[in-house]
């Protein structure tokens, strides 16, 4: 006899913490879950920056079991629309599903969120290619749309010495030679035991802080509301084998401290500091963090390594993967034209960084010209 689908719209706060186990449960049983559907992460997140009655939690039961959710929150700026929890600070947004219930908990999630929505859109964005939202679109019956997200880089989840050779010859060696100069320096790092968890991140925030000093900076990472999720989410993450830290010490003093997050398909480094003095000893931190990451893949039968979100140039040196998030959004008949009016500022956003990409090209190209307008450079 096939169970009875039903589904739930929570509100409450109190509700939402009481979700825990059956969430984890859940979050074991979906294959397509990141680290940033984690119970502990999610709800820690909204504690930091959830506003008061909009909390919208979509659960699908069969029976008692809890078999899919849609962790949502209600914003009414700049369009009325459900968006998925966990914000800026969360590198993918996703539904889970569990993965033995498929298709009949995917037809319940998307039923749900039809009534759920009513008159706002749902703007579900950072969905990794394979997420579990990806079936609901799918299921959808009114209006939809995917557009391009953010892009992350991503390296087979391989040991340190695969990842070297992937490598050109010279590159390869030369990442050899850092590995070794890390040896030679002392540096030692250690996994940190989850009762000592809150202090390292404290460590990692304030050598985070210290080596953007004088710099541009993602102004978040210095708030208060931020440490406060970070050191809240991550010691249960850590104790349910979903995030690692590691300190690396150097002359017995902790110079550098790591954060990489885990689910069962990936596992992703999140956020680190590093004391200036590791690069005043010629140390390449690029390279300390990714072997530490390797090892704590190790034996894990994750597939990825994500660089997470972000283009920057440090990564490519790795010859990743760029795999492009998706932003889904979905409509009923009579909410249409908020998903044109989305749309419209996609377009505008889009051509605008274009524009913006232009004038900086022709920038740099006039700053390489001579006043004759041939390359201002010397020599042969």
């Amino acid at each position: 006899m096939k169970p009875a689908y039903t589904t739930e719209l929570v509100t409450a706060e109190r509700d939402f913490a009481a979700l825990a186990p059956a969430w984890g449960r859940l979050y074991r049983r979906c294959a397509a879950a990141t680290p940033f559907q984690n119970h502990a992460w999610l709800h820690s997140w909204w504690l930091s920056y959830g506003g008061r009655g909009r909390l919208r939690l979509l659960l699908v039961r069969a029976g008692t079991d809890l078999v899919a959710v849609a962790p949502l929150m209600a914003v009414r700026r700049p369009l009325p629309a459900l968006v998925p929890l966990g914000g800026a600070i969360s590198d993918y947004g996703d539904v889970l599903v569990d993965d033995e219930h498929g298709e009949a908990a995917v037809a319940a999630l998307t039923e749900g969120l039809a009534a759920a929505a009513r008159t706002a859109l749902i703007d579900f964005r950072e969905v990794r290619p394979g997420g579990a939202m990806e079936q609901v679109y799918e299921r959808w019956h009114g209006p939809r749309r995917r557009v391009n997200d953010s892009v992350c880089l991503e390296l087979p989840a391989v040991p340190m010495d695969e990842l070297v050779a992937r490598l050109p010859s010279a590159k390869a060696q030369r990442v050899r030679a850092k590995l070794r100069k890390l040896t030679a320096l002392g540096v030692e790092r250690q996994v940190v035991h989850a009762d000592e968890v809150d202090g390292a991140l404290r460590r990692l925030l304030e050598l985070h802080r210290l080596q953007w000093q004088g710099r541009k900076v993602t102004g978040e990472h210095l708030r208060s509301r931020f440490c406060e999720h970070l050191v809240r989410s991550v010691g249960p993450m850590v104790r349910s084998g979903d995030a690692v830290v590691t300190e690396f010490r150097l002359d017995d003093d902790v110079v550098a401290v790591d954060l990489t997050l885990l689910s069962r398909r990936l596992a992703g480094g999140y956020l680190y500091g590093a004391h200036p003095r590791l690069r005043e000893r010629k140390a390449d931190v690029a390279v300390m963090l990714l072997d530490a990451c390797c090892e704590h893949n190790r034996g894990g039968g994750r597939g990825t390594l994500s660089l997470l979100r972000g283009n920057e140039p440090y990564k490519h040196h790795w010859r990743p993967e760029p795999v492009v998030n998706q932003r889904l959004l979905l409509a009923r008949r009579p909410t249409a034209p908020l998903m044109s009016a989305v749309m419209c500022d996609v377009a505008a956003r889009r051509r605008g960084r274009e524009l913006l990409r232009r004038w900086e090209e022709s920038r740099r190209r006039a700053g390489r010209e001579g006043p004759e307008g041939r390359d201002g450079g010397g020599g042969a």
